[in-house]
């Protein structure tokens, strides 16, 4: 054994205990006749100590530990004279009697400890050894127990964890594929899953009628700190089913979830809200409830006034910020370069604040009495502040909701220790690129719309409603379903409406429709993004942290250096190799 006991285990109970322990050498302090090292593994941190009086030859081998060396040592466990409430086992520490260095090591190119000074970069290089450092370990443990919970909740309502393939067929259809040639086949390929959609589908047609996967997933597109191009998700379905059926199914998963990994204490019920109210209300279908300054809309009071930017603009809203009027202009101008940005890309915002005299960046354009109309507008008090934006709707809508959420960091409004979900419902089925005019699948080609709707689905598409349902929390999208179509006129009358051919729809999705036709049950389901969820229960909005092996914003993987290139050989294997 090389030990009885873990690093973190040891208590003042265990005084005067033979033990043996294991890890790595975190820090050591060399003093007059004595010795003090950290030993670390992941359940904690063990003070030794070394008495050169005890045993000099011990004490000899002490003296050549550094940093992240891997050792075994046998000693008795004592009370500590200076004791460090800091960690679970500061009341103790092991005199040690016998001492193996397992292994030694280089200097790390960074500090190994939970405030590191190593940059992201390196750390994702190292990244064996940025995985030693606690907070990582925690992130990696909270991961581990989000995992179990859902298994542990699915299971118990009679969910079978059922894996699909992982060698698919492309589709044109959503994010790029990443695909993967075949040998065996030259000049064909298969995809990576972008989600086991239709797979999941088809065991509904095969009588699952309770299926989850936590399940990886590839899309070859942009990334931020909230995507990687794999990534982990909650995959579920279910048969017999309407849509409050799976509100209330993956709203009971949320809330254990919530509950018991970070006591949040949530009973209540979730509030729902419409995709119009959200985007009215917050300027994003994902809105985070946490904290007000919602939109408002001014574009009838302040048009057709004088003031060319105004006149000419589609709508006029604006936020409200509760206390603002102390804002400096310097303050207020970092603002309007924040929504100057291409990110955002609007040219500016008026802004006026609620003092003694409804001071504004616009006075020689509106009265008094109109710059009146507009606090009553936004219910603003005596110290608010008001900013305002002038476009199309969707840009202005856009931009106020990306100012509302960096005002809540910015005013520390948005506490990662509280949480807020909530249901978003009634999407459009159908939005229309006007650059190719043809209609594009707001969630997938296979979600239904509403029943009500099903008649608008020649005369008016993008009046139709999508019988689907977004999960958010704190702001985050974390999941998203929908009741799906089962029947193969309904699919097919899709499929001509996203501008497929009947032969491109047999020849991309004749297995699903061939499937209708043999009993497909009324069915629908749900997909919650497993690194973002496990993310925001730690606190954070940057997935990184939460996945042990990450690719950087560019995509690759630092640390094993991948992408890379192909020998020629293998390429010719591959029928991959273009020679002149």
């Amino acid at each position: 054994m090389y030990r009885s006991h873990t690093c973190g285990e040891l208590r003042i109970e265990n005084a005067g205990n033979k033990v043996k322990l294991a890890g790595w050498i975190q820090r050591s302090r060399v003093l007059s006749g004595q010795i003090f090292a950290d030993l670390r593994d992941r359940y904690g941190i063990t003070q030794l100590s070394f008495i050169e009086e005890n045993d000099a030859a011990i004490f000899a081998q002490a003296k050549k530990l550094g940093r992240e060396f891997v050792v075994q040592i046998e000693g008795k466990v004592l009370e500590r004279q200076s004791k460090n409430t800091n960690i679970p086992t500061g009341e103790i520490e092991v005199e040690v009697e016998t001492l193996r260095i397992l292994n030694s090591s280089k200097t790390p190119p960074f500090t190994i400890e939970n405030d590191t000074d190593g940059g992201e970069e390196l750390r994702m290089t190292y990244r064996y050894l940025d995985l030693r450092r606690s907070p990582l370990q925690n992130a990696l443990k909270l991961r581990h127990k989000v995992a179990m919970e859902v298994r542990n909740y699915l299971a118990n309502l009679d969910f079978l964890e059922i894996e699909t393939p992982y060698l698919i067929k492309s589709t044109p259809e959503g994010a790029r594929d990443f695909v993967v040639p075949s040998r065996m086949h030259p000049g064909h390929f298969y995809a990576l899953p972008q989600s086991p959609q239709t797979f999941k589908q088809l065991l509904m047609v095969s009588g699952y009628d309770k299926y989850f996967q936590i399940v990886r997933c590839f899309r070859d597109e942009d990334l931020r700190a909230d995507r990687q191009p794999e990534f982990t998700q909650i995959d579920c379905e279910m048969a017999f089913v309407e849509q409050e059926d799976i509100l209330q199914t993956f709203e009971g998963l949320t809330k254990h979830l919530l509950n018991t990994v970070v006591d949040a204490k949530i009973e209540d019920t979730f509030p729902r809200m419409s995709y119009e109210e959200a985007m009215n209300r917050y300027g994003i279908d994902k809105p985070d409830i946490r904290f007000g300054m919602t939109l408002w809309e001014i574009t009838s009071l302040v048009k057709n006034k004088g003031f060319v930017v105004f006149d000419q603009a589609e709508y006029i809203g604006g936020i409200c910020v509760e206390n603002g009027a102390n804002m400096s202009r310097k303050e207020i101008d970092k603002l309007i370069d924040y929504v100057k940005r291409p990110q955002i890309g609007v040219k500016g915002l008026v802004w006026m604040k609620c003092d003694n005299e409804l001071k504004s960046s616009v006075d020689k354009f509106f009265t008094e009495e109109q710059r009146k109309e507009w606090k009553d507008a936004a219910n603003a008090k005596d110290g608010d502040l008001l900013l305002i934006i002038a476009d199309t709707q969707h840009r202005a809508r856009k931009a106020l909701g990306e100012l509302r959420l960096h005002l809540g960091n910015e005013l520390g409004l948005r506490n990662p220790n509280e949480f807020a979900p909530l249901w978003v419902l009634d999407f459009p089925l159908l939005e229309k690129d006007d650059e190719s005019n043809r209609w594009f699948a707001m969630h997938h080609p296979f979600t239904a719309p509403k029943p009500e709707d099903i008649h608008l689905l020649e005369s008016d598409p993008g009046a139709v409603r999508a019988n689907a349902y977004d999960l958010v929390l704190n702001g985050n999208e974390i999941g998203g379903g929908s009741i799906r179509i089962f029947d193969r006129e309904l699919q097919a009358t899709m499929f001509d409406l996203l501008g497929f051919t009947r032969e491109e729809a047999e020849a991309q999705f004749g297995f699903l429709m061939q499937a209708f036709e043999y009993g497909a049950p009324p069915h629908g389901g749900i997909a919650l993004g497993f690194d973002r969820l496990v993310a925001i229960l730690g606190g954070q909005e940057n997935i990184r942290n939460f996945i042990a092996f990450p690719k950087n914003n560019a995509g690759r993987d630092l640390m094993i250096d991948a992408p890379s290139i192909l020998h020629n050989d293998q390429l010719d294997e591959l029928s991959l190799n273009i020679k002149d």
